[in-house]
């Protein structure tokens, strides 16, 4: 039977692992009981010998490799990782684990690209090794490492409150009856079998919570609960010095993460429809549409508010740092492209704020507050400035839609040869950068 750990790392049984484990200079070494114990991984197929993870480092840098192309790579094939879903080598992914929470923790923000893709991936990769597991064990399993982690029986949804906050858990998800979440078979059978004249309540039982409904609680509480560790850890790394055997590791993540990533993303570049691509870069004044333009040069108080915050916050930022958000379906966030918020800061506001002080009346002078909207479209909350740890208290807004300025902002809707054949703003300004980026080469 697997063991608790491999699907529960934070479990006692993880931590016991990670304490015999003993010292931390050999996340080095070659380690020939991992290795042969990959090579012998069923379905494992890697086509170089130098692709195997030779040693705990190793594996700790595969995982998060592994973690970049699954959700990147649109050739990705599982074969190539199968050792990760191997529950044999359950005491050296318990002590990978660890690792990367040390070291992710010391190197990146809590809320950080980085932190969240290697949270994501603990999700995905519990629900893949939960799918290996033939269905009668795969019960009793999830039982044990919900009892583990005192969420048997039923349970009030306010002990998930924290997973629901965050956004991984919906109650809409959930069987809820005064309060209490229904995963056990005996209790929504004795509160529900009534119910169900013409359907056998087993059979609805399975369909409405069964395994599907306690995995994904199981999933969501574990990366929760990772979240908090990384967290325990971050704190815990400002009064104690961690091993430099995890500073190194945190230290080479900083430089693999980006690296791996810029393989397979597009956060630079834009369809530009016939006319190419269309990179995003150093704004360009001379390629703005006509109604961006007229935002900058002063709006009348009769349409500073949506002018600013809605038209000018959204184009200025996409156009800035990701002018090709019509033409993907990735879900973006500013730090994933300006992880500093440098960019944000130095480029993206101080036009938005130009353009407000050129209103009439300026905008700030009477409306204030209108800063803290600004930086809640950009996707940090209600705050007067950005934070990293405040993205994605809200939504980065995109850009409003051509028709929609007509109708709202008629004023500053005075089309032009640049506008012909356009439904976006930033459509036109990405076309019209081509063109004038095309012609500088």
């Amino acid at each position: 039977m697997v063991e608790v750990s491999f699907i529960n790392p934070l479990s006692n049984e993880g931590r016991q692992i990670v304490k015999e484990y003993g010292d931390l200079n050999k996340l080095f070494d070659e380690d020939e009981t991992l290795v042969n114990e990959i090579m012998h991984t069923a379905n494992q197929k890697i086509s170089d010998d130098s692709l195997i993870p030779k040693s705990y480092k190793d594996l700790a840098i595969k995982r998060i490799q592994w973690a970049i192309k699954k959700k990147n790579n649109k050739n990705y094939t599982q074969s190539e990782f199968e050792y990760l879903v191997n529950s044999s080598l359950y005491r050296q992914d318990v002590v990978t684990f660890h690792i990367l929470c040390q070291a992710i923790a010391i190197q990146f923000n809590v809320t950080s690209r980085e932190t969240r893709l290697f949270i994501e991936s603990q999700g995905k990769i519990i629900e893949e090794r939960l799918a290996k597991i033939p269905p009668g064990s795969r019960s009793e399993i999830i039982d044990d490492i919900l009892r583990d982690i005192k969420t048997d029986g039923s349970i009030q949804w306010k002990a998930l409150k924290d997973v629901i906050a965050s956004k991984r858990l919906s109650l809409t998800d959930l069987l809820i009856n005064n309060g209490n979440i229904i995963l056990e078979e005996d209790e929504f059978l004795e509160e529900y079998s009534d119910e169900f004249t013409d359907r056998n309540p087993d059979r609805m039982y399975n369909i409405l919570v069964g395994n599907n409904i306690k995995e994904l609680i199981l999933s969501r509480l574990i990366m929760q609960k990772t979240e908090e560790y990384i967290k325990r850890i971050k704190e815990m790394s400002s009064r104690i010095e961690l091993h430099p055997a995890i500073t190194e590791i945190g230290e080479e993540l900083k430089e693999f993460i980006p690296e791996e990533i810029s393989k397979y993303n597009t956060f630079y570049a834009g369809s530009g429809g016939i006319y190419g691509t269309v990179k995003g870069g150093k704004l360009l004044r001379e390629a703005f549409p006509p109604c961006i333009r007229n935002t900058i040069e002063g709006v009348s108080s009769g349409g500073r508010n949506d002018a600013i915050v809605l038209l000018l916050t959204s184009f200025a930022s996409y156009a800035r740092l990701y002018p090709r958000i019509f033409a993907s379906d990735e879900s973006v966030k500013v730090s994933d492209i300006d992880p500093d918020l440098s960019i944000t800061e130095n480029e993206i506001l101080p036009l938005i704020y130009e353009a407000a002080d050129n209103c009439s009346p300026p905008l700030f002078d009477d409306q204030p507050q209108e800063k803290i909207n600004i930086i809640s479209k950009l996707g940090f909350g209600m705050h007067s400035e950005v934070d990293i740890n405040h993205e994605g208290e809200t939504k980065w807004y995109t850009p409003m839609s051509c028709e929609k300025i007509k109708i709202h902002l008629p004023q500053l809707c005075k089309p032009d040869s640049s506008c012909k054949g356009i439904n976006n703003p930033l459509s036109c300004y990405g076309r019209k950068k081509y063109q004038i980026d095309n012609k500088k080469d």
